[in-house]
């Protein structure tokens, strides 16, 4: 198949990353037979310093016209400063809401050789398959905001529809896995949440065979580090998944190693790792890319449907992590052009394995 890919480096390690990826995605095309374009543009910091802006018109077409968009990542102390009027992480923002992509899927499943790198005890790890499904272009971060000299205000607002689409993704996920959705929200405080729970209860009425559990965002905190492997699919509101996303993420031993998706929309999906931009290792290839790699994967099968192409990278990256020498987050010394080039011989061992 022939299919456009947008390739947003970003900042920090994000450029070498985002290398590691289109190598994968190159080898599957090769292997395959399939035509894949990529077209490399600005966003975030690098965008602003080359266009003072963090989505430049330039980027937006090119995203529009998109099949899909792997990113690296975005942002760093030199555009820290919170009262800088231009900000990398308004592209992503700006990018979400352009996409029309409301759904981010984040996958997390222990592999037994880093299982031990996480800050929990191994019995409390053994098992863990779980997928976050966060609303990603509502609630508090696109609401209103004001900001005086006094006080500042950033208003939470959900509509019906916005929480029904989402959580009805999260549902038809869990057919496909334990049948199980956890709901977490703020429902004794927040009327958005109150609205939040009441849209996922009745939603639920129309999966009869998948379990609906509500959980306040404070004891699902808690219930991540003492019990993570009770969930399957765990759907939440924007800022409330921004945060569990990344205290789950340490559950699998280092932050280089977990995926992203955020797709939904009319537009194309947006596929990353959810590692930051890690600026004080940039340059010198140790960025771990295989969150990239396994995003590449997700790239791969939500938006070009090639779900026997993304099963090979992940089984080429669970090789690796079972035989390879690994980046220094993982307690390994090999580079980031090292493991890059160990999951490309998996992925044609692999291929082969399948023809």
């Amino acid at each position: 198949m022939k299919a456009s890919i947008v390739v947003l480096p970003g900042d920090g390690i994000g450029p070498e990353v985002a290398s590691a990826g289109v190598a994968v995605l190159r080898e599957v095309a090769q292997r395959f037979g399939h035509d894949f374009a990529f077209a490399e543009h600005a966003i975030g910091g690098d965008a602003i310093d080359r266009f003072g802006d963090p989505l430049p018109p330039v980027t937006r077409e090119a995203l529009l016209a998109a099949d899909a968009v792997l990113l690296g990542a975005v942002g760093g102390p030199k555009w820290s400063d919170p009262n800088a009027p231009v900000r990398p992480e308004q592209g992503l923002l700006a990018m979400r809401k352009l996409l029309g992509v409301f759904a981010n899927v984040r996958p997390l499943k222990l592999h037994p050789r880093t299982a031990a790198l996480s800050p929990l005890k191994a019995e409390r790890t053994k098992g863990v398959d779980l997928v976050f499904i966060r609303e990603l272009t509502g609630g508090i971060y696109f609401g209103a905001k004001t900001r005086s000299d006094n006080d500042a205000t950033d208003e939470c607002r959900y509509s019906v529809e916005e929480v029904e689409r989402v959580v009805r993704h999260a549902f038809d996920l869990a057919r496909t896995r334990r049948r199980k959705v956890t709901s977490v929200d703020k429902a004794n405080v927040l009327e958005t949440s109150r609205l939040w729970r009441s849209v996922a209860t009745r939603v639920a009425a129309d999966y009869p065979d998948v379990e609906l559990e509500h959980q306040l965002v404070d004891s699902m905190a808690m219930h991540l580090l003492t019990r993570p492997a009770d969930y399957d699919v765990i759907v939440t509101e924007n800022m409330f998944g921004d945060i569990l996303t990344d205290e789950a993420s340490v559950l699998a031993g280092s932050l280089g190693l977990s995926p992203s998706a955020s797709i939904g929309g009319p537009g194309a999906g947006v596929y990353e790792p959810i590692h930051g931009s890690a600026p004080d290792i940039a340059g010198q290839a140790l960025a771990n890319p295989l969150g990239t790699i396994l995003s590449a994967a997700m790239l791969l099968r939500h938006s070009l449907g090639l779900a026997d192409e993304a099963a090979v990278v992940e089984a080429a990256v669970d090789h690796v992590l079972e035989h390879a020498n690994l980046t220094r987050d993982l307690g390994g010394s090999a580079t980031t052009h090292a493991v890059t080039r160990a999951v490309l011989d998996a992925c044609a061992a692999k291929a082969e394995e399948a023809a």
